[in-house]
């Protein structure tokens, strides 16, 4: 009997194909490196975005604010109803980062007159306050809801923790809006 050895089969890779993987992992890499530089371009696009819009809603929330300040200063009657909300707003532009101008109370040199814009923008506050208080009371809720429509709609353009954050201050501003026009009823 004679004894063949067994034909060799290679246990382990060919070197073929060490160098073919040693290759593909070197484009990999490459490939790797730019797509990480154009990822963080992105992120910082998006962190940008993200810090201007932040901005916004801290200079609308301080705008709302001077626009509950100037009423009161005007219909010092209703301090008991807007002064808890003037400070939830004024709660909101600090969570956004602002709130140093929200906080501070403009001179109370607002005088009531008969006419006032009802379409006045929610950032600024109006230069006259309506006479009547319910008219007051009412460019207010439309000041809280056209800034809790715009959050609304600014939650698909914001990343995740800004996107709730302005979730729950636009909720807070339908709450408002419910308790200025519902909640004297």
């Amino acid at each position: 009997m004679s004894f063949t050895p067994p034909s060799r089969s290679p246990s382990g890779p060919r070197r073929r194909s060490l160098l073919a993987s040693a290759a593909g992992a070197g484009a990999a890499l490459l490939t790797g490196c730019s797509a990480s530089d154009s990822s963080s371009e992105t992120t910082k696009e998006a962190a940008s975005a993200a810090d201007r819009a932040r901005a916004r809603a801290a200079r609308d929330s301080e705008g709302l604010a001077a626009r509950y300040a100037v009423v009161l200063a005007a219909h010092p009657a209703l301090a008991s109803r807007l002064t808890p909300l003037r400070a939830e707003v004024v709660r909101h532009a600090e969570a956004f980062g602002g709130g140093k101008r929200a906080s501070a109370t403009p001179a109370p040199s607002a005088s009531p007159s008969a006419s006032s814009s009802p379409a006045a923008s929610a950032s600024a506050p109006a230069a006259s306050v309506p006479a009547r208080e319910e008219d007051a009371v009412a460019e207010l809720a439309s000041a809280e809801r056209a800034l809790a429509d715009r959050r609304t709609k600014a939650l698909e353009e914001v990343p995740g923790e800004l996107a709730r954050l302005l979730a729950s201050v636009a909720a807070a501003g339908a709450v408002h809006v419910y308790l200025l026009t519902e909640g004297a009823k």
